[in-house]
């Protein structure tokens, strides 16, 4: 039996699991995650785990979110990175985080923005589901050889 969060840990957990992103530590953000956790990427599964974007794809389990954040790493530049939150929408245990991200496409020197949706639900202290909706478009875009672009 689970049991559902109050909205201050949700909002807690929520507020610490960013803080986390964006100090990079890929096994410090995994310890948020619940041992298994319904992970999904909004984009067309036909795109899932590219070569040029391998962190894109399903994911189910605490090892799986550090191997997310390492892979995310390993295809942007360090330092060339930032992301907005401008709203954290909390109810019981599900959170909506909004924004945008800048980062840089290591492959490509190409920098993008992509705005996004991050549905997280916390459970017994842990994130136990990650939806997040973004321009994948801007990111395609970013990661395409220079004779390829996915928008046009």
């Amino acid at each position: 039996m689970t049991t559902t969060a109050p909205t201050a840990t949700t909002r807690t957990i929520v507020e610490e699991l960013l803080r986390r992103i964006g100090e990079g530590d890929p096994e410090r953000i995994a310890e948020l995650y619940a041992d298994h956790a319904d992970w999904k990427l909004d984009w067309p599964e036909a795109e899932h785990g590219r070569a040029a974007t391998p962190w894109i794809r399903h994911r189910t389990t605490r090892a799986d979110a550090a191997a997310h954040y390492r892979e995310l790493a390993e295809h942007h530049v360090a330092g060339a990175a930032a992301t907005q939150i401008e709203r954290i929408l909390v109810d019981g245990p599900d959170a909506v985080v909004l924004g945008e991200i800048r980062q840089t496409a290591r492959a490509t020197g190409r920098a993008y923005r992509a705005r996004f949706a991050f549905h997280l639900t916390v459970e017994n202290g842990a994130v136990t589901r990650h939806h997040i909706y973004e321009d994948s478009l801007a990111v395609a875009r970013a990661f395409a050889p220079a004779d390829q672009d996915p928008g046009r």
